[in-house]
């Protein structure tokens, strides 16, 4: 699906120099909210989660049961934010090569073309990652970190904004392969859908089939304007008594008998930016620490690991304990 940018919705801010204060940002979002919930019901708190990690220039990963809405999540938010889509299913014999293209000899003009895979998106859909080998999830860390892969030592840049969007099943499901550490870092957020309320189940079940839906949403923003956000982000004011609280909680995870592994610099970075786009989300020049207490769980719970009772608690869990902490 690649949704055409000329298609906007008229939103309140159409150009992307008028991009340039929090008001206008949250009007902005405010519109790819709503056009969000026309198909993805009864999800306000994710979505907004979902779209403060992509303005936070981060990746994004959805675990759930099947069945649960997260790749229409995914093909929503690429209608909406006028962004070209792919989509790769992993399965078992996945290879490299099929996400990231590979260089066929072209016997017409006697020497190897370069064919980009999939993963050459502005927003790719990484389905059911954890159904590939750890080989074929690795060749995502590059591109994923680097905005860029490499093949036969030539390096091709990706289109921008990139953003992946990966779904997992939960490990303890048949044909799974948990992602290492090393991988779960590299998405900003970890989010999970739960069940629909009752009344949004009824929606669900009278309405439409919610993929149609999707195909016929008009794009909210252009990527330029995406971009524009984007450089708003980091422009978001933190003060010292905000980035004192920030270290509290990190330390506090490092030293605490409940972790195995805090969280790390990159970790706090995390932290610290995905506040900023819920700050910004909000039309707010300056993050708080129910900005940072917000956006916690879905920042650290995949990257906590507990410690002896704790060692069974969920990331949601773990994630709770930090704001238990008391803070001097």
């Amino acid at each position: 699906m690649n949704p055409d940018p000329n298609q906007a919705m008229n939103i309140a801010v159409p150009h992307t120099s008028d991009l340039l204060s929090p008001k206008a940002v949250a009007d902005a979002m405010a519109k790819v909210l709503a056009a969000s919930e026309q198909v993805i019901l009864g999800k306000n708190t994710q979505l907004r989660l979902a779209l403060a990690c992509l303005i936070a220039k981060g990746h994004l990963l959805i675990e759930d049961q099947p069945g649960m809405g997260k790749t229409t999540l995914a093909h929503v938010l690429a209608r909406v934010m006028g962004l070209e889509f792919q989509r790769i299913q992993f399965t078992s014999d996945l290879l490299p090569a099929d996400i990231l293209g590979a260089s066929i000899y072209d016997k017409d003009n006697g020497k190897f073309t370069f064919h980009p895979g999939p993963i050459f998106a502005q927003l790719a859909l990484a389905d059911e990652v954890n159904r590939a080998t750890p080989k074929c999830q690795s060749a995502l860390l590059e591109a994923m970190e680097e905005q860029q892969v490499t093949i036969e030592g030539t390096t091709y840049d990706l289109p921008q904004p990139f953003f992946v969007i990966a779904t997992q099943n939960p490990v303890h499901q048949i044909g799974t392969f948990p992602l290492p550490e090393s991988q779960l870092d590299r998405f900003l957020m970890r989010l999970t859908m739960g069940y629909p309320d009752k009344q949004a189940e009824r929606d669900l079940l009278a309405g439409r089939d919610r993929r149609e839906m999707a195909a016929e949403l008009k794009a909210a923003l252009t990527p330029q304007q995406l971009q524009a956000i984007q450089a708003q982000v980091t422009k978001v004011h933190v003060s010292d008594a905000l980035l004192d609280y920030l270290q509290a909680l990190l330390d506090f995870s490092r030293q605490s008998n409940e972790f195995a592994v805090g969280l790390s610099p990159r970790g706090g970075l995390a932290l610290l930016r995905a506040a900023q786009a819920w700050a910004l989300l909000h039309g707010r020049n300056h993050a708080l620490p129910e900005d940072v207490q917000m956006v916690l769980p879905s920042v650290s719970g995949h990257r906590l690991q507990g410690r002896g009772e704790a060692s069974g608690l969920g990331p949601e869990t773990l994630a709770g304990r930090l704001l238990e902490v008391a803070i001097p």
